[in-house]
């Protein structure tokens, strides 16, 4: 999609899977693109529907969770864009883990028995469960990956108040638990995922997108005690198998690698497979709405005079 400008636009920024633009310095206007990262790369052709799919979900995890907590959102005014406050964000991302998992576990076959000031129990197998679900913050780095942060740490360094902080703590454990309802209602088992916040007249806001493919990892719940007790890996719905092509190609984003072909077929298949994830997650049938760029224009220009006031 094209950039483009607004009536008392203020800032725009293109990331790696979204182009947002600020208007008046209290609204953002997100556009959810069809490109698609891994690796902090961004691979070569877009993904049709990908930025519709994760739109929609993140706004209907955002409505279903919109009792816990206030959040962003405002509305959703074509089908990969959303309108919405902008907030002062506190540079963490508070990513809470119901199982051992990922990072967790990678940090757990280690050896250690602590993470982000989180003491782990001893005797778990990859994917097991926690005995009750544990934040692991990540500050934002200068440069590069995000880092590990404790609980302690973000109050010392002043990244929030003891107040802020303990209160983004219970908004994230209770995001949690209802992403996990939702999830296990159609038949998933939401593992891990991130939360972040931001104040508006020193009130917190949950922001950006949740629940999303990109941003959590799930389980399939059928099966997953016979794989875990048999050592199997668990069967998952994430972009994970984009990565997994990538490393069978040889590409991890490291210095001199080159992003391997991506043909035609390929790309439909992951295309199929972000539908799939919306159908599984959501447990409604997918829609695609293609809009022209002038079309997907209007729409936000109509919202943002209803709204944006």
């Amino acid at each position: 999609m094209k950039t483009l400008q607004f009536p008392h636009q203020t800032n725009f920024y293109r990331g790696k899977v979204r182009d947002v633009y600020t208007i008046s310095d209290k609204w953002l206007v997100m556009v959810a693109s069809d490109r698609i990262s891994a690796f902090d790369v961004i691979l070569p052709k877009p993904i049709p529907y990908k930025g519709q799919v994760l739109n929609q979900v993140a706004a209907y995890m955002l409505k279903a969770t919109a009792d816990i907590c206030p959040n962003w959102l405002v509305d959703v005014p074509a089908p990969n864009v959303a309108l919405g406050k902008k907030c002062a964000p506190f540079r963490v991302e508070m990513v809470v883990r119901g199982n051992v998992t990922g990072h967790a576990w990678r940090t757990y076959s280690s050896g250690k028995r602590e993470l982000c000031g989180v003491k782990l129990p001893e005797g778990l197998k990859e994917n097991d469960y926690f005995p009750s679900p544990i934040i692991t913050p990540s500050t934002k780095a200068e440069v590069g990956h995000d880092v590990d942060i404790s609980r302690d740490e973000i109050i010392k360094r002043g990244v929030a108040n003891e107040k802020d902080y303990a209160l983004m703590e219970k908004y994230t454990l209770a995001l949690f638990q209802r992403g996990k309802e939702i999830a296990a209602n159609q038949g998933l088992i939401l593992v891990d995922t991130k939360y972040e916040f931001g104040k508006i007249d020193n009130e917190i806001y949950l922001m950006d997108e949740i629940h999303t493919p990109d941003s959590s990892r799930y389980f399939y719940a059928d099966g997953f005690e016979e794989r875990q007790q048999k050592g199997e890996k668990q069967k998952q719905l994430s972009k994970e198998f984009v990565r997994e092509w990538l490393i069978a190609n040889n590409f991890m984003g490291k210095e001199g690698q080159t992003v391997p072909e991506m043909t035609d077929e390929w790309v439909t298949v992951i295309s199929n497979r972000y539908i799939e994830l919306y159908e599984k997650v959501i447990g409604k049938k997918f829609v695609p709405q293609p809009l022209s760029d002038e079309e997907t224009y209007q729409r936000i220009l109509y919202s943002l005079g209803n709204h944006a006031k």
